[in-house]
């Protein structure tokens, strides 16, 4: 049970009640052993995410910069979500999964550079009300939070209370960005001090720097860096093994009337065990429901002959989360028309790895893959033109059975640097480091008449996680089989 807050006022007021006597606050603050120190060296992250911090405030010289990690989120009443910080916030601190919600951090100007500050709210003293009578922060509710020191050494990073921030706010003026997505309340808090800053006949807050800023954290995030690499290969590693458990379960998937489910539960369960949770709705379609590109309802049957689409990634305590999609034969074979699919799917992405390597534009990736969806349904007759008519800009039929992009960048979000600016995203040019996924596929829908029967209700995706090296790419998730071969050898070894 939790409760949200914002700055630590709760959303909501605590249901339960507690003695306010004195004789009840002295019995219930006293007799507690001395905790240990804990204080340690910086977490291996630090010094990656202080590159980072100087390489934004190189950007941005004379400006103050505030990076929320947001507040807890409603779910319902007083029920939150599962608390994950900000994607900018973890970058700029390494603080994963173990954030303290409502924490604030703020980049100084000081001089050409900035002074980096992180705000947020430290352990109460268990003399303290807080402690046991407060519902959205107290510590016998929530455990207990970690000290200023405890941070500062362990980020290294400056830290104080969260108390102080509202100075940090209330001389806030045109000079000071905010990622206006992290909490709205601090941004609107901002946007009136802006206000008040301002001219008196300004209406409204100029919010166009604030977008700039976002746009810069997220292109920071373009080119991993090798700590941020590393991050990825382990998420890639313990997504393998979410995969193994599902089939290893497939006996009770078919068993169960929401086989689906079944299949969403073990996944999730790994991604508990190794990380921080899923890093997106894990799609687990089977039959027809491979053919719905976001399927996440997850409450159908599998049953046997079926294909199962399976795209699913865990997210680390870092936040860094692996994007897998594999579509298995849950009968352990492909059947003869499915594997005319599966291996026009695989020709796709592999035409898509050929043409990985620095120097050529993100957009050829996906050019490289249609290339072989286009040429491959025009041969088996199902485009009113040529492969090549298809192709051009103002025709693109194929895209009837494939829709989507072939690839999307990845790291700490599973689409990773979205407000990028298109030159150096869709156009920009592809350098050592960046990480994306290829991930072709065919979808035909089960009332497509434009199809023979035999296709209808057959939906394959395969999707792997590619590193761009000096001399090419590395497949990330080479470990996780995905030629016919490999697949049904993958299940017969169940």
């Amino acid at each position: 049970m939790s409760k949200s807050t914002t700055q630590g006022t709760p959303k909501t007021a605590n249901r339960s009640t507690t003695p306010g006597s004195d004789r009840f606050k002295e019995f219930i603050s006293g007799s507690w052993a001395e905790r240990a120190d804990t204080a340690a060296a910086p977490r291996e992250s630090a010094p990656f995410a202080a590159a980072r911090r100087a390489r934004i405030s190189v950007q941005f010289p004379g400006q103050r910069l505030i990076i929320p990690a947001g507040p807890a989120r409603v779910r319902s009443n007083d029920t939150d979500y599962p608390y994950r910080a900000h994607s900018a916030f973890s970058h700029l601190t390494g603080w994963g999964s173990d954030a303290v919600p409502d924490s604030v951090l703020v980049l100084e100007p000081v001089g050409p550079a900035h002074e980096a500050v992180l705000y947020f709210r430290p352990s109460a003293g268990r003399d303290s009300d807080e402690f046991y009578a407060n519902a959205a922060i107290g510590e016998f509710w929530t455990g207990a939070r970690p000290s200023l020191d405890d941070v500062a050494a362990d980020l290294g990073l400056a830290t104080r209370a969260l108390t102080e921030f509202s100075a940090v706010l209330e001389s806030g003026d045109a000079t000071t960005l905010i990622v206006r997505d992290a909490d709205d309340a601090l941004t609107d808090q901002l946007d009136g001090r802006r206000l008040l800053a301002a001219s008196s006949d300004l209406l409204e807050v100029e919010t166009d720097p604030d977008t700039e800023f976002a746009r810069a954290l997220s292109e920071l995030r373009l080119v991993k860096d090798a700590w941020e690499i590393r991050q990825m290969r382990d998420a890639v590693a313990a997504t393998k093994l979410g995969f193994d458990d599902v089939i290893a379960d497939l006996p009770q998937v078919l068993a169960h009337r929401r086989g689906e489910r079944l299949v969403e539960g073990t996944f999730n369960r790994r991604a508990r065990a190794e990380g921080n949770a899923v890093g997106y709705d894990t799609i687990a379609a089977s039959g027809p429901h491979a053919c719905i590109l976001h399927w996440t309802r997850n409450d159908g049957a599998v049953e046997p002959g079926d294909l199962m689409l399976i795209d699913a990634g865990i997210e680390l305590d870092s936040l860094y989360t692996a994007d897998i999609t594999r579509t298995l034969p849950v009968s352990g074979t492909f059947t003869e028309v499915q594997r005319r699919v599966y291996e026009a799917v695989l020709e796709a992405a592999d035409a898509a790895f050929a043409v990985v390597r620095p120097g050529i534009r993100f957009r050829e990736v996906h050019a490289a893959a249609m290339q072989v969806i286009a040429r491959k349904t025009a041969e088996w007759g199902f485009l009113p033109v040529s492969a090549e008519e298809s192709l051009e800009p103002d025709a693109q039929f194929h895209r009837r059975y494939m829709v989507h992009g072939t690839s999307h960048h990845l790291g700490m979000d599973v689409h990773d640097c979205a407000q990028a600016r298109r030159e150096l995203y869709l156009d920009g040019v592809l350098e050592p480091g960046m990480v994306f996924t290829i991930e072709p596929g065919l979808y035909f829908q089960p009332d497509d008449l434009t199809v023979p029967e035999e296709f209808r209700g057959i939906g394959v995706r395969i999707e792997d996680d590619v590193l761009v090296t000096a001399e090419g790419c590395e497949s990330l998730s080479a470990g996780i089989p995905r030629t016919v071969a490999e697949v049904e050898a993958w299940l017969a070894g169940r």
